[in-house]
């Protein structure tokens, strides 16, 4: 089976878009996604992203115009000033990696977590939840058929801290410089408008043989 790692944050707009695409290129190509939530914040100065909250003011400006028009493309709602994304710099500087960590615990499980992974970006970005909150993940992921309980008792677990760590050494490694980044069989995909590439390059392969 092909082999698809997916590294990005439970925080990316981009990724929370992305996710009903990326869904359907894993179910017609029979891959094997692996999600890779890494520490956004950390990696990305190292390898050459700006954060957002840095950026020039016409680069925010623009970045808010593409999220609408992505939006609208897509017809996936969205709110682009979310309730529950931090304005200045958080309060809880684990904010975005609580959800991170919930996704890896149900991989740990051996769950499918995209159809988790989704719904905590849709909770974030268009139901006006806060996705820091154990409460709420433990809803969404219970909301989704998961056992939200049990998936949030691992989130600080050695062993979800320690994936956590491998991702972001992978994506410093890697140079994953933005999210979501795809990466297969070596080759990067930066952001959910890339996805047709990576569709493309699913075929070769699978034509291939």
């Amino acid at each position: 089976m092909i082999a698809l790692d997916c590294y990005y944050s439970l925080s990316s707009p981009w990724a929370y878009l992305g996710g009903p695409q990326l869904q359907d290129i894993v179910r017609r190509h029979h891959v094997r996604l692996t999600l890779k939530p890494y520490d956004f914040q950390a990696v990305v100065p190292q390898t050459g992203g700006i954060p957002l909250k840095t950026r020039p003011e016409p680069r925010r400006t623009y970045h808010a115009l593409e999220l609408a028009r992505w939006s609208d493309y897509l017809g996936m709602p969205m709110n682009l000033e979310p309730a529950h994304y931090p304005k200045g710099a958080p309060t809880d500087p684990n904010w975005n990696k609580y959800p991170g960590w919930m996704v890896i615990a149900a991989q740990l499980k051996g769950l499918d977590a995209q159809p988790l992974s989704h719904a905590l970006l849709r909770a974030l970005w268009a139901e006006e939840r806060d996705t820091s909150k154990a409460e709420v993940r433990i809803a969404v992921a219970d909301e989704n058929g998961y056992d939200g309980a049990s998936l949030q008792a691992m989130e600080q677990s050695a062993e979800v801290l320690a994936v956590y760590r491998a991702n972001s050494a992978e994506a410093v490694e890697a140079g994953v410089f933005g999210a979501p980044t795809f990466i297969l069989n070596g080759e990067r995909f930066w952001g959910q408008d890339r996805l047709a590439f990576l569709d493309r390059a699913l075929d070769k392969l699978r034509a291939a043989g």
